[in-house]
C-alpha cells in the first residue's frame, strides 16, 4: 500500500508539471495559429508531423511503451489542430458571443461588429423578408458592401446544389478571406452558411442570426455547420464557431404555432438533461412567446457550458444528442411528415423510463408534440448504422433517468428496443 501511496504521488508531481508544460505549448501553438493566419499557410503538415512523432519516439527504449507514446504524441498533435482552427476561424472561446436582444436585427451592423468589407447573407424562402432587410440596412449603414443569397425553404434545401449556389456567389462578388458571412433564418440557412464559410478560403468570419427557436436554442450554438448527403442528415460538414450570434425573441412572433412546438423540444432537452428548473419553467408556462427569453436565456447558457468544455463533441457534448440518435432517423424516414423537434420528441420515449418518461411525455403533449411513430424499426437501426456518432455496431447514447440528470450508456445499435 505505502508502494502504491508513494508512486500516486509521484505521478501526481509529473502531472502537475505536464500541466505547467502544455500550457507552455499551447501558448506557442497559438502564436504559431496567428502567424499562419496571417499568412494563409494550412493547419495541417502531415510529413512533419511524422518525422517529428519518430524523431521524439525514437528517445523511449522499452517498444510497447513507444507505441504508447506514439499514441499520446498524436493526441496532443491533434489538440494543437483544433486549437489552431479555432484561432484561425476567429473564435478562441467557443460560443462566448452571443447576444439575447430585443430588436437586434436592426441594430445589427452595431452588434456584429463587422470592420466592414463584404458581407454575404444567407437566407431562406421562408423567413419573412423584413428580417434578411433588416440586417441588411443595419449592415449598410455600418459601412458593409452587402450581398444576399436566398434558398428554397425547408431541409431539402441543405444540400450540395444550395452548397455550389453560396459559393458561386461568394467567388463571383469577389469574396475573400477577410469578409464575412451571415446566416438569418432557421437551422437550414445557418447551417449552410456556416458550413460555407468554414471551407471558403479554408475559412471566414460568419456570424448567425438565428429566427426560430429552434434555431436559438440550439443549431445557433456551438459550431456545428453541415449539409446533407443522401438521407443521411448533417453528415457532410465542420466545427466553425460564429464570430458572434444575436438572438431576438421578437421574431417568434411570426412563427405558426407548430414550429414554435417544434423549436421547444431543444429546450426540453436541455431542461431534462441539465436544467430541471427551465423543465418547470416549460411545464407550467401558460405563454410560450412572454417566457420565451428565459426559455431561450437558460437553453443557451446550458449550451454554451457544455460547448465550452468540449468544443469538439469528444466527451461531454454528446448530453447534447438526447433523442437524436433515433430522432434524426424518424425525421429521414418520415419523409417529410415530422418537423426536426418532432422527430427528436419520439426519440427521447426511447432512453428515458418510469416517472420521469411520463413526465416528458407529459410536456410533450401538452405542446402537441408526438410521443409514437410508425416507421419500421429495422430501417430505423438500418439508419442509425450510418450515423456519423456511431463505431462497429455500437452507439453511445444518453438515457435520462431522472430530470436535470443523464448518464451515457454504450449500446449495439441491433440491441436498441425500438
Amino acid at each position: 500500500m505505502q508502494i502504491m501511496i508513494k508512486e500516486r504521488q509521484k505521478i501526481d508531481a509529473i502531472d502537475a508539471e505536464m500541466a505547467r508544460l502544455f500550457k507552455e505549448r499551447m501558448e506557442a501553438v497559438h502564436e504559431i495559429a496567428l502567424e499562419k493566419k496571417a499568412s494563409g499557410a494550412p493547419v495541417e503538415d502531415l510529413q512533419r508531423e511524422k518525422e517529428m512523432i519518430e524523431r521524439r519516439c525514437a528517445a523511449i527504449e522499452n517498444e510497447q511503451l513507444r507505441g504508447h507514446y506514439a499514441d499520446f504524441l498524436r493526441g496532443v498533435i491533434g489538440v494543437s489542430k483544433d486549437y489552431q482552427n479555432d484561432i484561425i476561424a476567429g473564435c478562441e472561446m467557443p460560443g462566448h458571443q452571443i447576444i439575447i436582444e430585443r430588436d437586434a436585427l436592426a441594430k445589427a451592423g452595431s452588434l456584429l461588429g463587422i470592420p466592414g468589407g463584404k458581407v454575404m447573407i444567407v437566407t431562406d424562402s421562408g423567413v419573412p423578408v423584413k428580417y434578411p432587410q433588416a440586417v441588411e440596412n443595419s449592415l449598410k449603414a455600418a459601412g458593409c458592401e452587402v450581398f444576399t443569397v436566398t434558398i428554397p425553404q425547408g431541409e431539402a434545401s441543405k444540400n450540395l446544389d444550395s452548397y455550389r449556389t453560396v459559393m458561386e456567389a461568394l467567388v463571383s462578388c469577389g469574396f475573400t478571406r477577410t469578409d464575412t458571412v451571415v446566416a438569418v433564418g432557421g437551422g437550414v440557412p445557418g447551417d449552410l452558411a456556416g458550413f460555407v464559410a468554414a471551407t471558403f478560403m479554408r475559412g471566414i468570419r460568419f456570424c448567425n442570426i438565428p429566427t426560430t427557436l429552434l434555431s436559438q436554442v440550439d443549431s445557433s450554438v456551438g459550431g456545428k455547420t453541415a449539409i446533407d448527403f443522401g438521407r443521411v442528415k448533417n453528415i457532410v460538414g465542420a466545427f466553425h464557431m460564429p464570430l458572434k450570434v444575436l438572438i431576438d425573441p421578437d421574431t417568434l412572433a411570426s412563427l405558426p404555432q407548430r414550429q414554435l412546438h417544434n423549436g421547444l423540444v431543444e429546450a426540453i432537452k436541455v431542461g431534462a438533461t441539465g436544467d430541471a428548473e427551465l423543465f418547470a419553467l416549460i411545464e407550467r408556462s401558460d405563454d410560450l412567446l412572454a417566457d420565451a427569453g428565459e426559455i431561450i436565456r437558460r437553453s443557451v447558457n446550458y449550451k454554451q457550458a457544455v460547448v465550452k468544455a468540449d468544443p469538439r463533441e469528444k466527451d461531454l457534448r454528446r448530453v447534447l444528442n438526447f433523442g437524436h440518435t433515433v430522432g434524426h432517423a424518424i425525421e429521414a424516414l418520415g419523409c417529410g411528415r415530422y418537423l426536426h423537434g418532432e422527430a427528436v420528441a419520439m426519440g427521447m420515449m426511447y432512453f428515458c423510463s418510469g416517472a420521469t418518461r411520463e413526465r416528458i411525455a407529459s410536456v410533450l403533449a401538452k405542446y402537441n408534440l408526438p410521443v409514437r411513430h410508425d416507421i419500421d424499426p429495422e430501417a430505423i437501426r438500418s439508419l442509425i448504422a450510418h450515423d456519423k456518432k456511431a463505431s462497429g455496431g455500437d452507439i453511445t447514447v444518453v438515457k435520462v433517468d431522472t430530470i436535470g440528470s443523464y448518464r451515457f450508456e454504450k449500446v449495439n445499435i441491433q440491441d436498441l428496443a425500438l
